[in-house]
């Protein structure tokens, strides 16, 4: 799959933010102070690959990773300018509190800050859930890229690399 072209200057309008607060999930950029939590998490719901890049995303000032929880209970994030300057993600929610707009959610909540950031547009790279990123965004396809930016990189004693989460 080829690599995807966001524009952020021209965003849809969603309030999915506010439709998953009303069950009591907030979405919001986390705070350095969180790594601690935030990084094992990751390990334990997507493992090795993710937690490098999310550790990137807590390095940058500001911090460019975004958290959806309830109450004290994570149940997902997502990040930018991690791998690259300008590449979305990576992004997850636990299995059991999908389907419940999360995803949706963190998606714009992450993509208006890097608007914000002054980006006028975002690259999904790598693109796993192709049907998620087309229902949400009109995005295309950047030619030559299906390799991505990914095609090179090393590998651990598992096989596992960016594309099996």
């Amino acid at each position: 799959m080829s690599d995807l072209l966001v524009r952020l200057y021209d965003l849809p309008d969603v309030r999915t933010e506010e439709k998953i607060a009303s069950h009591g999930i907030t979405v919001r950029r986390a705070m350095a102070a969180e790594a601690h939590v935030v990084l094992p998490w990751i390990e334990k719901h997507f493992d090795s690959p993710w937690v490098s890049e999310a550790t990137r995303a807590f390095t940058r000032s500001p911090v460019m990773i975004w958290i959806a929880a309830r109450k004290n209970e994570l149940l997902g994030f997502a990040c930018a300018d991690c791998s690259m300057r300008g590449f979305f993600g990576p992004t997850g929610v636990a299995k059991a509190a999908r389907g419940q707009g999360i995803g949706e959610a963190l998606l714009f909540a992450t993509l208006r800050g890097m608007r914000e950031a002054e980006y006028a547009y975002a690259i999904i790279g790598g693109v796993g859930p192709i049907a998620f990123y087309r229902k949400h965004l009109d995005a295309i396809d950047i030619p030559g890229s299906e390799e991505s930016i990914y095609g090179a990189m090393l590998h651990d004693d598992n096989g596992h690399d960016f594309d099996d989460w």
